[in-house]
């Protein structure tokens, strides 16, 4: 048996196994080792975002590869940071100050993408530029499918997918000309919604009117894949597999916390960006937790509120209250590997998993 399928001819892979990340490193080795990658610009500034996507064109060569963007509503028009900053609510501002004091947390020198950008309307059309002349053959949205954006990418032949959590939002996407959706369940790590993915996959197919459906949510064994098939889809999305992989150069100390974490250690919350995201558990979720703490501000306030201090948290490497976006399936990454590695064991288990069943039923 080999794990091939139609997706994999329409679109020159050799599994149908698609790995959305940040990382240039990840996409390259995702797209080597014969699967589909995803690149994600949602954490990027558009100076770093169009770098990156230089480089990736470069070293992917003529393997195909995709890229994603976080096209949400929730933006503002300005995008100085100190005038964002002028309209946060004092008790909000007092709350992150405690939190501060609390856990000696220095300020940043260097900063990251949440201390030094806000997510503004010329943020979001930039990523979406830079995605249409990237040259990529496939363009994938989350957040959202804006019907125009869809129409130029369909123009200029891309292939067009959207992230989805619930039927509703597949409907608007298929009304909008999407060509291929992702049924995303709660168990994902990063911004996803409440209904758990065995019970959304079947749904969204169903909805789909034949066009392809990628599983997503929690995803970390070939067992899952091929279930992912039993349920009707083309194919499996992950984004947690990779924080592991030796290619994403997760730094020692948030490596560690994640190969030892189990299912149980993530959380959703929006103290993240303000939206509802899956993350690893730490002081920082059980701080915006206690019954005290006000309720988080709307995406992208939240992020203008807390991002110095996330940026102090990570550079000056504060174990206790660091955090990640990462799904339920990172019970199943306990330990560094190779991209190529993770996903010759995946195919690996899914083969095995689906003689499984054909002999169950002989």
């Amino acid at each position: 048996m080999k794990l091939h399928t139609q997706i994999c001819d329409r679109l020159g892979i050799r599994y149908p196994i698609f790995g959305l990340t940040h990382s240039v490193d990840v996409a390259v080795a995702i797209a080597r080792a014969g699967a589909f990658p995803m690149f994600a610009l949602g954490r990027t500034s558009l100076e770093t975002a169009e770098a990156d996507v230089a480089r990736l064109r470069s070293e992917i060569g003529a393997l195909p590869w995709g890229i994603n963007c976080f096209l949400t509503s929730s933006v503002v028009a300005e995008t100085d940071r100190a005038a964002a900053k002028s309209a946060l609510p004092r008790g909000h501002l007092d709350f992150v100050a405690g939190i501060r004091d609390k856990y000696r947390i220095p300020a940043p020198v260097k900063g990251n993408f949440f201390s030094n950008v806000v997510r503004s309307h010329k943020l979001i059309d930039g990523h979406a530029e830079i995605a249409l002349a990237s040259g990529a053959p496939v363009l994938s949205t989350a957040a959202g499918a804006p019907q125009r954006l869809i129409e130029r990418a369909k123009a200029a032949g891309m292939l067009t997918v959207a992230s989805v959590g619930t039927p509703r939002h597949a409907q608007i996407a298929l009304a909008g000309g999407i060509d291929m959706l992702v049924a995303q369940g709660y168990d994902a790590g990063g911004h996803t919604g409440h209904i758990g993915t065995f019970a959304l996959v079947p749904q969204i197919v169903d909805a789909a009117q034949g066009r392809p459906v990628l599983a997503a949510g929690g995803i970390g064994t070939g067992r899952q894949i091929a279930a992912a098939f039993a349920m009707g889809a083309a194919g499996a999305w992950l984004g947690t597999a990779w924080l592991t992989a030796t290619e994403n150069h997760t730094d020692d100390q948030l490596l560690a916390k994640l190969l030892a974490a189990g299912s149980g250690d993530t959380v959703l919350t929006r103290a993240h960006s303000g939206k509802s995201a899956r993350v690893l558990r730490s002081a920082w979720t059980d701080e915006w937790s206690r019954p005290d703490a006000p309720i988080p501000l709307e995406m992208p306030m939240q992020q203008v509120l807390t991002g110095e201090l996330i940026a102090g948290i990570e550079e000056h490497r504060m174990s206790e209250l660091r955090y990640e976006l990462c799904g339920q399936s990172i019970a199943y990454f306990n330990k560094p590997a190779p991209v190529a590695d993770i996903i010759d064991r995946l195919v690996a288990q899914t083969i095995e998993a689906l003689q499984s069943v054909q002999q169950t039923f002989r």
